[in-house]
């Protein structure tokens, strides 16, 4: 039997041991990236995880900028991702990006450092109640005990296994809990009696566990007859992108295409389509009723930025709802009585394709779930329900009209309508991925651009302005691509420490954000002026020159639209300095106070009594 000083020599070691049991297994059930913040207790989990050859280490001071950074990781990489920190307010500050991750499912691990119980809620120094910490926010909770002997190592990896099997059935975050006894540093022990039970699995490659759950699998038989029965040549239909991968969206275009059907797509899926600008045109009253003639609504991916939009789809009475969407739970805000299919978009649209219409339908698809050929041309009208063309002319009338009227001075409205120019210019010699802000960017986006399939990230599930600038720079990490991230002033503020993550580039990374002093989105709100100014928008004055210099990025505040888009291209297209390191751009394109919110009254106007169709 031990003693007790013999009990507490073997702490340190055991306590690393349980360590490299977690990243083991992790590693072994898909997690290839570490990110790390500093700290004492956290110890054996950092050092575990430095140690492990096939585990890619990502360090930041700010654990908020750092719990969003492997958000970034985790849209780009479509992986789990790991999160080592310390105990205490350390911890809380993951809180937002968790937050996010339950909306949106991206897959996090967090690895949470912790006191031992008996020193939570008695004073001890850095010691919070960790247990419950982000409530309904995880998919899953494991509050591992300090690490004994009494517990054995098959208990410990069995555990890790169903959290993660939980977490690949539903997405999101999953939070493991690790309370390290003190001492943290020093000793050795052996421990090969303690791990007889597992040598298969240590002279092994797999997980210790081997889970298998059962998902909505729509290449099942039994929905051969609802594919089959779909109302395709008897109604009248619209096609709504919201949140998808790029080659998702490009397939489902496709798809609508050989349906004849017109298609709206969210600027979050990096596309667009001839029926673009539909956040404007929708208030044009004719346009409005032409598309109300639609009957059923085929939905892909959920989050629409279009508030215009989701207001259409609410009110109106759909004979057919159809939400495609890779996610589980209630994903339609406005609760229609609909046929949700929870599937990847390619293995959706292969069984579609498989036949299950008509013949000359599937003789314009290819059998596999890549997706479908543009038969738009061969086939025209193959139904005859291209039945809302004419509303590609309000579409072009709304661009003609911005051009004429909006384009001539730098505003926020001239930039979002001329953006997609910086993505298309011969010049780019990478690929380059596109990261949108929220509050007014994203929907001055959604009204005016016209994206030439270039893949998009943004943070819409709870559409926070925190660690937006984080969560780009984990995705260009992910993505290895250049990166144009698009910010406002106060999500810029509210996100500065991140400009860390960009002082040391090896791929070119161009940020814009824009200055209109303060929170333009809220200049629309029906609030009087005073109240608007003081308790809204909080106009603060400040620009950010100062704050490019001290985290090493290149500075420029262009005076016209052709310098910011000039400026953007260069920084796409960087000349690295006379050391040959690659630099940051931060473009700040400061803009009047209100300016966009009279601009777009006086567009809505226009639009309002235009006689587009």
């Amino acid at each position: 039997m031990m003693t007790n000083q013999s009990l507490a020599d073997i702490q340190a070691p055991l306590n690393r041991l349980w360590a490299r049991l977690i990243l083991e297994e992790l590693c072994r059930l898909g997690v290839r990236h570490v990110c790390v913040a500093p700290g004492s207790r956290s110890t054996p989990l950092v050092l575990a995880a430095e140690a492990h050859d096939s585990l890619t280490l990502h360090c930041h001071f700010d654990e908020r900028g750092l719990g969003f950074y492997a958000l970034g990781l985790a849209k780009s990489l479509l992986a789990p991702i790991a999160v080592i920190v310390t105990s205490g307010t350390a911890v809380a500050n993951l809180l937002p990006a968790v937050v996010e991750s339950g909306l949106t499912k991206e897959k996090l691990v967090l690895l949470t450092a912790d006191r031992p119980l008996e020193k939570i809620n008695c004073g001890a120094n850095q010691a919070i109640q960790q247990a419950g910490l982000f409530s309904s926010h995880v998919c899953h909770q494991l509050l591992l005990p300090s690490p004994s002997l009494t517990i054995t190592p098959q208990w410990l990896l069995s555990n890790i296994d169903q959290s993660l099997a939980l977490q690949q059935q539903v997405g999101g975050t999953v939070h493991i809990n690790c309370p390290y006894p003190e001492p943290l540093y020093g000793g050795e022990a052996d421990f090969s009696d303690y791990l007889t039970g597992i040598n298969s699995w240590q002279t092994s490659l797999q997980a210790y566990s081997s889970i298998h759950m059962r998902y909505i699998d729509v290449t099942d038989d039994k929905y051969a007859d609802l594919h089959g029965n779909m109302p395709v040549v008897h109604k009248k239909g619209l096609i709504v992108i919201g949140a998808l991968a790029l080659a998702d969206m490009q397939a489902v275009k496709q798809w609508a295409a050989v349906l004849g059907w017109p298609v709206l797509v969210d600027p979050q899926s990096g596309g667009s389509s001839a029926w673009a600008h539909y956040d404007i045109w929708l208030q044009n009253q004719a346009c409005h009723d032409k598309l109300a003639e639609a009957e059923v609504l085929v939905q892909f991916g959920a989050r629409l930025v279009s508030k215009r939009l989701g207001q259409f789809i609410a009110q109106h009475d759909w004979q057919d709802y159809w939400l495609i969407a890779e996610q589980t739970g209630q994903l339609d805000p406005y609760h229609h009585r609909c046929k949700q299919f929870i599937s990847p978009i390619s293995s959706w649209l292969a069984l579609f394709a498989s036949g299950k219409l008509n013949t000359q339908l599937s003789a314009t698809v290819s059998s596999n779930s890549r997706v479908f050929a543009d038969v738009s041309q061969c086939y025209p009208a193959i139904y005859g329900y291209e039945w809302a063309e004419i509303l590609t002319s309000a579409s072009s009338k709304v661009r003609q009209l911005v051009e004429t009227n909006y384009i001539d001075n730098l505003t926020e409205i001239s930039f979002a309508a001329t953006l997609a120019t910086c993505l298309t210019m011969p010049r780019l010699t990478s690929a380059t991925s596109l990261f949108i802000g929220n509050s007014l960017t994203v929907r001055l986006l959604d009204m005016f651009a016209q994206f030439p399939n270039v893949p998009v990230f943004s943070n819409r599930g709870a559409s926070g302005i925190d660690g937006l600038l984080a969560t780009a720079a984990g995705v260009q990490q992910g993505q290895q691509q250049a990166m144009l991230c698009l910010l406002g002033d106060t999500s810029l503020l509210y996100d500065l420490n991140s400009l860390a993550l960009f002082s040391n580039p090896t791929l070119p990374s161009v940020i814009v954000v824009v200055n209109n002093d303060g929170g333009a989105i809220f200049d629309m709100l029906p609030v009087a002026q005073q109240q608007k100014e003081q308790l809204y928008r909080m106009p603060h004055g400040f620009n950010f020159k100062h704050a490019a210099a001290m985290f090493d990025l290149d500075y420029i505040q262009p005076r016209s639209l052709a310098d910011a888009l000039s400026a953007i291209d260069h920084g796409l297209n960087p000349m690295s300095d006379i050391t040959g390191k690659i630099r940051t751009l931060l473009v700040e394109i400061v803009t009047p106070a209100g300016a966009a919110a009279q601009q777009l009254k006086q567009l809505f106007s226009e639009v309002e009594n235009a006689q587009f169709i």
